[in-house]
């Protein structure tokens, strides 16, 4: 799939010690031999219990996982879309992923500097989504002053685009991101070639203390965090940087009786891992033979030859039909053939839309 989710940050904040956590927890390359990993790009392996089930019903030789992408984002000051600090790697590392995991300082600690001086959460993230805005008001003025010559010679489709971009510079004057607009799907299309900065989808991750990860109800700066996200239809993860890292190193009974003095159910990375999965529109559907149980990623949407050319080009080519049960019909059935006799298992043609937990089957011939 090749999809990321970029996380950024103000300096201080816990991005980095975040980002230590993903890599230390990062998929074990061995599974994964044709994946070269730049340094600053996390692979992890995607949380999914869906995953354990299957493998306790059919008890394969090996289960795969499946995994996702982050990419570590060069650090940003304000005056980043002027080229401040690393201000111009930060905009073309940024344009790069599909996603932004906005990680945000909700912890008082005098020995860790604030770069503003204070603990401030909305203040971080709007110095970020300043200059993000800033970056398209730029790339979005330019574009006007090419098309708006086109558009006085009555170019049709010069003043469609024309009026899409004065919609989207309004927005941007008023400091909200391009992301924020109503466009019909045929308008979206002509926005999607502008890959402005501020359509990307973004979800919150508020790094808070060790001693409030299990709860958070008095922490006035992720109640804060939550208001802004609110407006904003994006989603919060609350984390502790710190605490991730040594989860991260720790496996099977270890992690789950150290999650468990800690009072929480599971591990702030793995409920970001799955939040930034969702967030760019992916899914997971199974195969599952006695040879292996194994997870695959695609994106929402797709239907069966796409998918089967996720796993092999010549299942696409040759795709003849899709095996297909529901995860919960075949846990229900207890097996494929009692799946198979309770009519739960369908044979899906060229046009089926796979959907999120599918188990299939693929038959193909080349």
């Amino acid at each position: 799939m090749a999809l990321t989710a970029g996380i950024v940050g103000l300096p201080n904040v816990g991005k980095s010690t975040l980002f230590n956590a993903i890599t230390q927890a990062g998929a074990e390359s061995a599974n994964y031999p044709f994946c070269t990993i730049d340094p600053n790009v996390g692979i992890v392996e995607v949380p999914d219990h869906r995953l354990q089930k299957l493998t306790e019903l059919v008890q394969p030789k090996k289960t795969v996982p499946t995994t996702f992408e982050f990419t570590d984002i060069a650090g940003i000051v304000k005056g980043a879309s002027k080229g401040e600090g690393l201000g111009n790697k930060f905009l073309s590392h940024i344009r790069q992923v599909d996603a932004i995991c906005q990680v945000v300082r909700c912890f008082e600690d005098e020995n860790i500097t604030h770069v503003a001086g204070k603990v401030d959460p909305i203040e971080d993230i709007e110095v970020i989504n300043l200059e993000l805005i800033l970056a398209d008001l730029e790339s979005v003025d330019k574009r006007i002053a090419r098309v708006a010559k086109m558009a006085k010679q009555k170019d049709k489709e010069a003043m469609y685009e024309h009026d899409i971009l004065v919609r989207l510079k309004e927005a941007l004057e008023n400091e909200l991101p391009a992301r924020t607009v109503e466009f019909t799907e045929e308008e979206m299309r002509v926005v999607k070639m502008m890959h402005l900065l501020t359509t990307k989808p973004v979800l919150y991750v508020a790094n808070v203390g060790e001693d409030e990860v299990a709860d958070t109800s008095d922490n006035k700066y992720v109640q804060q965090v939550r208001e802004f996200a609110a407006k904003d239809n994006a989603e919060v993860i609350v984390v502790c940087a710190k605490i991730e890292s040594e989860i991260a190193e720790l496996e099977g009974e270890e992690k789950a009786e150290f999650l468990a003095e800690l009072g929480i159910a599971e591990s702030g990375l793995d409920q970001l891992i799955r939040a930034a999965y969702n967030l760019i529109g992916l899914a997971t559907y199974f195969t599952a033979g006695v040879q292996e149980v194994r997870a695959w990623t695609f994106v929402q949407g797709m239907k069966a030859p796409q998918c089967a050319g996720i796993i092999h080009s010549d299942f696409e080519r040759g795709f003849i039909r899709a095996e297909t049960v529901a995860y919960e019909d075949l846990l229900a059935a207890g097996n494929m053939v009692a799946a198979r006799e309770a009519g739960k298992v369908r044979l899906e043609g060229k046009e089926y839309v796979v959907q999120d937990g599918d188990v299939i089957h693929f038959r193909f011939n080349v």
